[in-house]
């Protein structure tokens, strides 16, 4: 393939997953994975995840992060910045025109029912990436990645726990459990 076609398709990838996509960053992730993985074959499954778990520890749109670390693993810095720009813009364009036309948009009321239309779209489309993300894990038998994440939405939603602190017990756990299975590897 063309260098130059693989950064057009890269732009014009992300810009459609972007300018389509309701509901924020979650929604967008199983989109680029089809994208990417099922229908390009430019991403392995295995590596889709890793992208979307740094997408989703870095500060910043999930979007855009999943965008950025997409691009630069199909093609280096220049693939990130294509990437970049094709994820931001139309949300940029989107929130521009809608800025112009505040007041009508939020008066009207079948503006306003279609977004909580939508609303329950993003629900199932969320739950779809958690379900996913987790089947991989799940058929692995590896219980500790399950348990994090529970252990993980029980102390985000009863007990209101701040997401840094979630963050770096998350990322804790994953590096001791790295280092032991390391070692482990290294006995036999």
């Amino acid at each position: 393939m063309n260098i130059n076609n693989k950064y057009w398709q890269l732009f014009i990838s992300t810009f459609k997953l972007s300018a389509c996509t309701f509901g924020g960053g979650f929604v967008i992730i199983p989109l680029m994975r089809k994208r990417f993985v099922k229908e390009l074959h430019w991403i392995e499954e295995e590596e889709m995840l890793d992208l979307t778990a740094i997408a989703q520890s870095s500060p910043g749109s999930i979007a855009v992060n999943a965008s950025i670390l997409v691009g630069y693993h199909v093609a280096g810095i220049r693939g990130a910045l294509v990437t970049v720009v094709g994820a931001a813009l139309p949300p940029l364009i989107i929130i521009s025109i809608i800025s112009v036309f505040y007041q009508i948009f939020r008066s009207n009321k079948y503006v306003s029912m279609a977004m909580n239309g939508m609303l329950a779209g993003v629900a199932a489309v969320i739950f779809d990436v958690v379900i996913n993300m987790a089947w991989p894990i799940l058929k692995r038998r590896q219980w500790l990645p399950v348990a994090v994440m529970i252990a993980a939405f029980i102390a985000t939603r009863f007990f209101s726990t701040n997401i840094v602190f979630i963050i770096l017990a998350c990322g804790s756990l994953g590096a001791l459990d790295m280092l032991y299975q390391q070692r482990k590897a290294g006995r036999k």
